[in-house]
Order: C-alpha cells, then sequence, then structure tokens
C-alpha cells in the first residue's frame, strides 16, 4: 500500500498539499541570507493574524513539546510555582515538564471532563508564578476555557501558558484579548506543514519575568535578539527547508481566508458529531458549561461487537487513517481529526469508510445514516 494513498485523519500529522512538499525540495540557501529573512519575517506576520496578537512571535525548530519547553524553561526556576491544568495527556505533559525546571503543581480532572475554574482558583491561593493549560486536548477531543483560565491566571498574579497546538489554525484563538502570556502552535496540525517546526508568541510581562539562565537552545531572549538585527534570522541552524514549507503553509491560509478556515474546521467537527450521533456512537468528553467539543479532533467510544484493532485495522485497510485512545483510554475510544488543508470530500469519505467497517461488523444494519447527517451539517 502506498503511503500516498492513505487519508490521513488522525490529530497529526496531517495530510499535506502537493503545493506544500512541492516547496520542500527548493533549492537550499543560507539560513543568514536576505531570502531566508524574508521568508521567517512573511511567516512570523501571518502568524501573528493567526494568534489575533501583537506579541513578537518566534519559530523554533523543533516539535510542539519543544515549544511547551521554551515557555517553561524560560519562566521557571527551580523555586518557582507552575500550576499545570490536566485533564489529557498533554496536560500531563505541560506537568512533568514543569518539574523540570521548578515546582509542578497539577490540578487534575479525569481525561475527557471539563475543568472546575474553582478547583483551578484553590491552587493558585497559595501563589504561583505561572498556569498552564492546554486550549484543545487532542487525547480526548476537548476544548477548554481559556479566557477564564487566563482571568484567574492574572487575578492571581501569575502568567499564562497556553498550548494552542491544536486550534490556532483551526479555531479561534485571541491571545491578546484572552491575556495568553506565552501562546504556542505546532507545524504539523492545524497550519497543515510537516511536523519539525513551532512558534511562539511572548507578552511583555513574559519578557520582564524570564529567568536568568534559561534553555541554551530555546533561549527566548537569544530568538527576539536575532530576529531584530538586520537581517531577520534565528539564533542557530534552523531547518530551512521546513521554513520553505511552513511559509508555503500559510500562504494557502491567507489565500483561503482565516475566518474561512475557522468555519471550515467548525463545520467538519460539526459533521462529524452529527455522524456520530446518527451511527448511535457515544462521543467521549463529558462536558459543562466550561467547555465545549473540540473542532479540529473528534473522540467517540468504540461500539460494542468490534474492538479498537478492528476499527482501526478496517478503517486502513480502505485506506483511511484514524487514531486510537492514547494511555488507559487505549481500546477505549477512537479519534477522527478534522485539521488542517483536508476537504469535505475528505471528511465525508471517512465516515462511509466507518460505516463500512461497522456494517462489516453488524454495528449498524445500513450504509448511509452517517453520511446522510454529515451532509445535512454541511448544507445548513
Amino acid at each position: 500500500m502506498e503511503r500516498e494513498d492513505i487519508l490521513l485523519m488522525i490529530p497529526g500529522p496531517v495530510v499535506v498539499r502537493p503545493r506544500i512538499l512541492r516547496a520542500l525540495s527548493r533549492p537550499m540557501i543560507g539560513h543568514r541570507s536576505k531570502e531566508f529573512g524574508r521568508i521567517y519575517d512573511e511567516s512570523r506576520r501571518t502568524l501573528m493574524k493567526l494568534f489575533e496578537t501583537e506579541n513578537e512571535i518566534f519559530v523554533i525548530t523543533g516539535s510542539g513539546t519543544s515549544a511547551m519547553e521554551a515557555a517553561l524553561g524560560n519562566l521557571l526556576e527551580p523555586e518557582d510555582t507552575a500550576v499545570t491544568i490536566e485533564n489529557g495527556k498533554f496536560g500531563e505533559r505541560f506537568t512533568l515538564i514543569a518539574e523540570r525546571y521548578g515546582k509542578a503543581k497539577p490540578v487534575k480532572f479525569e481525561w475527557g471532563r471539563s475543568i472546575d475554574l474553582d478547583s483551578v482558583e484553590e491552587a493558585l491561593v497559595e501563589g504561583a508564578k505561572v498556569v498552564t493549560m492546554v486550549h484543545n486536548e487532542t487525547s480526548t477531543g476537548i476544548k477548554n476555557p481559556a479566557k477564564e483560565v487566563s482571568e484567574l491566571a492574572h487575578r492571581h498574579g501569575a502568567l499564562f501558558i497556553m498550548d494552542g497546538i491544536t486550534s490556532i489554525g483551526g479555531d479561534t484563538v485571541l491571545v491578546d484579548e484572552w491575556n495568553v502570556d506565552i501562546g504556542i502552535v505546532g507545524s504539523q496540525k492545524c497550519l497543515g506543514a510537516p511536523p519539525g517546526l513551532s512558534a511562539l508568541s511572548v507578552s511583555d510581562s513574559a519578557w520582564n519575568a524570564i529567568v536568568e539562565n534559561p534553555p541554551y537552545y530555546m533561549d527566548l531572549r537569544a530568538y527576539r535578539k536575532s530576529a531584530a538585527k538586520e537581517v531577520t534570522q534565528t539564533p542557530y541552524t534552523p531547518s530551512v527547508t521546513l521554513f520553505y514549507a511552513l511559509h508555503e503553509a500559510l500562504n494557502l491560509i491567507k489565500e483561503e481566508g482565516i475566518e474561512t478556515r475557522k468555519e471550515r474546521h467548525r463545520r467538519a467537527a460539526s459533521a462529524m458529531r452529527a455522524a456520530a450521533e446518527a451511527l448511535g456512537i457515544v462521543l467521549f468528553p463529558q462536558l459543562n458549561n466550561t467547555t465545549e467539543y473540540s473542532n479540529t479532533v473528534t473522540a467517540m467510544e468504540i461500539p460494542e461487537g468490534i474492538s479498537d484493532k478492528n476499527l482501526r485495522n478496517g478503517m486502513l485497510e480502505r485506506n483511511v487513517q484514524i487514531s486510537g485512545g492514547q494511555e488507559h483510554l487505549s481500546g477505549k475510544i477512537f479519534r477522527i481529526a478534522t485539521m488542517g488543508n483536508f476537504t469535505e470530500r475528505d471528511v465525508l469519505t471517512t465516515i462511509q469508510t466507518l460505516e463500512m467497517v461497522l456494517k462489516e461488523y453488524n454495528i449498524i444494519k445500513r450504509i448511509g445514516d452517517g453520511m446522510d447527517a454529515a451532509e445535512s451539517t454541511f448544507s445548513r
């Protein structure tokens, strides 16, 4: 089976369109050249629009996790406390990183359950330098309340770090309006580029709080100094080819229109949820009034009568790849992403393929109910 024949509907990396792939094959240029500086500058300006921020933005050659570590490593001394909000795998990752640099104080919720803001505030009473939260938790298909958590953090004198790795570029993210001190995105999610790059926005308050000895490679002051040179550059050798691809992916976003892109993601996620309901599949997240379903990945319980292996292998045999649950949710849920440069046809193809697999195992009696529900959602 050729990999190019597979429709990738996992929560990153996503399908990379041919135009972006072609950008990877452009001739190499010097990373201190004016041409690279232009590519970097244009990319940063587009990212500012996606982040909805006037804060400075920097791109790191490293995945989203490297940007998470850059955020915490630049702000935490060993005696500093980070309140880390956990209701999924990537919230837990913030805790693990914070423990390397300072003191982590996790506020834990069951995976897929809504954040209780009162519990977060209780954790802040004793003080903290930063609060971390994953805006869109792809491990569970839940979107967390960034604005409300930011307000709590700043009310108690803490900085707010927000992982927007799987929401920026595919959903509404208002870094300045929400008062996000460090916001993060990854290249291989909603931006639709290959994996290997991440970007951060840094507020004035965050700059004023940077520690004396941050991580060497991810020293944000070094990125700021290099970006301010006559020819914009990064402090260390970047992946030039990945910058080509990111730049082209961001050009595609500008051509589509940022608001149009957000609406495409919203409609696709709504169609996926409508299809699940029509097929009798239970959505995994348990929500209250502080959280919403993700607009970039839908997490669902595996129906009785089929195993995780048979479900995902049945999809893959039909050239559609989806994701299972992570860690203790392995074998219990499956996840279908709607992020990046997917099309309406990609979503409908995925739903039809899911119906075929469920019909094969007698989970549903007929094929078409999920497709009908999704098409009805798209046509609204």
